[in-house]
């Protein structure tokens, strides 16, 4: 039987697995910052902000996680139970010689510079490294992003290059600084067997 995707918990606040329970909480999320999220996102059809999508996309998040393929937290305040206010996912993770996975995060505009991410960003990094045993956690963004910037320089990302027309993001090819972290405490001892 695969294993249910733990909780986790910072300071202010709880990051919480997937469940279809969660959709209109979750819709409710993506409506309130959909122009706060459009730049940096692909344009996404009217569907996308239905409960009935959110639904379905939670499940398959739930799915993700019992096949390995990655872990989504929903991220709520301590004062404001119930309340979605930002995302953290680990996807596409890659075992074998590779262990990493790719981070992606977003928090709602009433909560930017509250240092709210970079709490939530690093929970789950340390849970890609001592729970899942990833080597690498890799992040990118678009270089106008300076708060994402700002954000991984503070949580020990280091730039490792750009990639040219990288993702089609907000109606365009949208170049991309690529950076990682890497586990110092990763044991490759059963990549050597």
């Amino acid at each position: 039987m695969a294993r249910s995707q733990p909780a986790l918990s910072t300071a202010r606040l709880q990051l919480l697995p997937p469940e279809a329970a969660w959709a209109r909480a979750v819709r409710d999320y993506q409506l309130h910052n959909r122009e706060h999220l459009a730049p940096w996102d692909p344009t996404h059809g009217d569907m996308y902000f239905t409960e009935l999508f959110w639904g379905m996309r939670l499940r398959e998040r739930i799915e993700d996680f019992k096949l390995g393929r990655g872990a989504m937290f929903l991220v709520m305040h301590d004062k404001q139970p119930g309340q979605v206010i930002g995302t953290v996912s680990l996807s596409n993770i890659v075992r074998g010689v590779f262990q990493a996975c790719h981070l992606g995060y977003n928090i709602d505009h009433a909560y930017q510079g509250q240092g709210m991410m970079s709490e939530a960003v690093e929970a789950v990094v340390q849970f890609a490294f001592r729970e899942l045993g990833l080597h690498r956690v890799q992040a990118n963004y678009q270089p106008e992003n300076q708060r994402s910037a700002r954000l991984l320089a503070k949580l020990g990302f280091t730039i490792e290059g750009e990639a040219k027309d990288y993702l089609f993001l907000n109606g365009a090819w949208r170049d991309h600084v690529l950076t990682s972290r890497r586990n110092p405490d990763f044991d490759a001892t059963p990549l050597r067997a």
